[in-house]
């Protein structure tokens, strides 16, 4: 197992090496709540002065002499001149004068706006976010199956993390050990199989999660042993580590083994060989090893609970993936990844007042949250579209209320009927997708003359 190390790039907590890559403007055309299946698209505006939005068949055209980027969108609900971005004097900002259905920035709907890092717009049906970021390498225009990735599940848009996989990918073909770092569920396991699937391993990808490992019997689990080695050994058993042989060793919570298993692996990993309980002659393995963690393994060295020369051993090549919170561009990539390994997820479709509380959610559990969410809204909704109902209450409660709607009658008229007709008359969901109390939909209503008995079917 080769001992070396290879300089890393470390998100999420900023105590990494790599040099930062500066901020670009950018706009991810994110999710199309009535085609949350179609492949999301990243657009740099580095160069470009005015962003034109549009319904038609999707198409980016770019006008390089007139710094201008025309964007196409095949949502129902847009007008065929819905609104622009304008750069000026440094800043970014909405004016939608004309479009029938306006635009809705962070739940409100919204003519003009100055735009700010990590805005979400709703343009119709699909919605789209403003970032300034480091941006990933590509072309100005690239949609998410045209990214360039070893392995999809290493597609992103975020650009910090993109260049971490693009090293990621060269270092899986090797035999370096990797470290990968990050909160819980935000997909280290996941990262571990697409190493092991670019490494050309023929073996096995083990997964040992070290903390579920009874203390007692973690070297018997992980080294094997010979029949009658302790009570209740009635057979010869190989190991895990025997059993990745040829393959991958992800050692998961690898900060949670104990000082005498952490020895014990060590010696695994400098001689290349497991001497199974109650076995006097070692037997040879050739295992490469990913471990993970979610905690700060160097900290963890620095405080004596960790062995200095095992963290070195398993420290080759780190990478310690952003919660999902800091990754928000990919939300609309990952929704469709998950839709599609659920059954019926092909056919789905999303209420925008669901999309918006995706969007609007921090994801304390991370991907593994979203899964669950996905899953879980699958199974309410299997013939209908996502609605907000369809979630669990964290998502529905987690939401930060938007600002108030604008003081134009016409337009919150407008706003109100909308939302009523999205959601059946039901004033108490209409009431969740704008932060507001059911009472004050009612004193809306009564204001603009909406008649709430006749919106119900």
């Amino acid at each position: 197992m080769s001992g070396a190390t290879i300089t890393s790039l470390s998100l999420g907590r900023g105590h990494g090496g790599a040099t930062a890559a500066p901020a670009v403007p950018q706009l991810i055309v994110a999710l199309a709540c009535d085609q949350p299946h179609a492949p999301p698209s990243r657009h740099l505006l580095d160069g470009i002065d005015e962003v034109v939005f549009g319904r038609g068949e999707r198409a980016a055209r770019r006008d390089v002499a007139a710094r201008r980027l025309v964007l196409r969108l095949p949502d129902a609900r847009m007008s065929s001149d819905h609104g622009r971005l304008v750069r000026a004097r440094g800043a970014w900002t909405l004016d939608d004068p004309r479009s029938k259905n306006g635009v809705v920035l962070n739940g409100a709907p919204t003519r003009a706006a100055v735009l700010g890092d990590g805005d979400v717009l709703e343009l119709g049906h699909t919605f789209c976010l403003f970032r300034v970021a480091p941006a990933a390498d590509g072309a100005p225009d690239v949609d998410a199956d045209a990214l360039a990735v070893s392995d999809p599940t290493l597609a992103t848009f975020n650009g910090e993390l993109a260049a971490a996989f693009a090293r990621l990918a060269r270092v899986a073909a090797t035999d370096v050990p990797v470290l990968i770092a990050g909160d819980t569920g935000t997909g280290k396991e996941l990262v571990a199989r697409a190493v092991h699937r670019g490494s050309g391993r023929a073996g096995a990808f083990v997964a040992v999660n070290c903390g579920a490992l009874p203390e007692s019997l973690v070297e018997g689990e992980l080294f094997g042993a010979r029949k009658g080695a302790f009570s209740g050994a009635t057979h010869d058993r190989p190991g895990l580590v025997r059993a990745a042989d040829h393959g991958t060793l992800f050692l998961d919570e690898i900060a949670e083994l104990r000082a005498p298993s952490q020895a014990a692996l060590l010696r695994v990993l400098q001689e290349r060989e497991v001497l199974p309980l109650g076995d006097t002659t070692p037997v040879a393995v050739d295992v490469r090893v990913v471990a993970a963690t979610h905690r700060r393994l160097d900290q963890r060295v620095a405080d004596g609970a960790f062995r200095d020369d095992l963290y070195a051993r398993l420290n080759g090549y780190a990478i310690e993936l952003p919660p999902l919170r800091a990754r928000r561009e990919d939300l609309g990539l990952l929704v469709r990844a998950l839709l599609a390994r659920r059954p019926g997820g092909a056919q789905a479709t999303l209420s925008p007042a669901a999309a918006r509380l995706l969007f609007a959610y921090a994801w304390p559990h991370n991907v593994r949250e979203l899964e669950k969410t996905i899953a879980s809204a699958l199974a309410l909704a299997p013939d209908r579209p996502i609605g907000v109902d369809d979630l669990p209450p964290a998502v529905r409660r987690g939401v930060v209320a938007p600002p108030a709607p604008p003081e134009d009658d016409d337009a919150l008229r407008a706003r109100l009927v909308a939302l009523l007709a999205e959601h059946q008359g039901n004033v108490a969901a209409v009431a969740r997708a704008l932060g507001k109390e059911r009472m004050q939909i009612h004193r809306w209503a009564k204001r603009l003359g909406i008649d709430l008995a006749t919106r119900h079917r």
